[in-house]
């Protein structure tokens, strides 16, 4: 591997071969999001416990601070809404000379395998990752299922995943799925960082489907809502963060949430 890719490689997973990953771009086809109107404040007391943002350029720009960032995974697809008709025809919105401009470690792009836009997401992968293999900076590619949430079995995770390091992805983001994750990581043949899973009631289903996914074979996880919703999100990522890169189970990660709720907002991460 290239230094440069290697070392934005290395920016991005730590030592211990793990990861979290922070996403704070869900505006980018939902607008303001709940918990996420002001970026910057949801943000600033979360990242200490990031090793990295995926944040869109005008984000990135407006609302995170040049000074106390952390590695930045750049989104860079888009031009699609939830207001319409279909989220899978999606196109590049950021080039690479702007990825370089502000010194992002890595690049994210969404690709809809199966929808009717397939081929057109593939072929932007593609070209990414070109331009990306021209400069050293890594893809990662997130496999989206758009508004089909059905679309989440290990079957076609799986099938979306091993296309997209094909085409040369660097990193693969995708969903947990309870039966048969270890499917979808075994044939990936790139390192696979979990998205959100499903919807869930309490901290620890959160905590618990972290936890398999990391026993499965994942690197980590790209947790936003989960963590930046919950009532004490300090508490949520410390957790979470216990999970990957502590080797806790989930009743230990759930423990240290419990204790930093009681703890209050005041003294969280203490």
């Amino acid at each position: 591997m290239e230094w440069g890719m290697a070392n934005r490689m290395a920016q991005l997973i730590q030592k211990d071969g793990r990861c979290v990953f922070m996403p704070i771009d869900h505006g980018y086809f939902q607008g303001p999001t709940h918990k996420l109107e002001q970026p910057d404040k949801t943000v600033e007391p979360l990242l200490p416990y990031a090793d990295g943002l995926f944040v869109t350029r005008g984000v990135l720009r407006s609302c995170i601070a040049p000074t106390n960032a952390k590695p930045v995974i750049l989104r860079v697809s888009g031009g699609t809404s939830v207001i319409g008709k279909d989220l899978a025809n999606e196109g590049l919105t950021t080039g690479m000379e702007d990825a370089i401009r502000v010194n992002a470690s890595a690049v994210g792009i969404s690709v809809f395998v199966g929808s009717d836009y397939e081929k057109e997401s593939l072929l932007n992968l593609a070209k990414l990752v070109d331009e990306g293999e021209r400069y050293g900076i890594p893809v990662m590619a997130v496999t989206a299922v758009g508004k089909e949430l059905s679309k989440r079995d290990s079957r076609y995770l799986a099938l979306a995943c091993r296309i997209a390091a094909e085409l040369g992805a660097r990193l693969v983001k995708t969903y947990w799925c309870p039966d048969g994750f270890e499917k979808v990581v075994n044939g990936c043949p790139v390192p696979v960082v979990m998205a959100g899973g499903p919807q869930v009631d309490t901290e620890m289903e959160v905590l618990e489907f972290v936890y398999d996914g990391l026993q499965k074979g994942s690197i980590g996880v790209n947790l936003g809502r989960n963590i930046w919703q919950n009532p004490n999100p300090v508490g949520m990522m410390q957790a979470i963060r216990g999970l990957v890169h502590d080797g806790l189970t989930a009743k230990q990660a759930l423990d240290l949430f419990q204790s930093a709720r009681e703890a209050g907002p005041g003294r969280a991460g203490a």
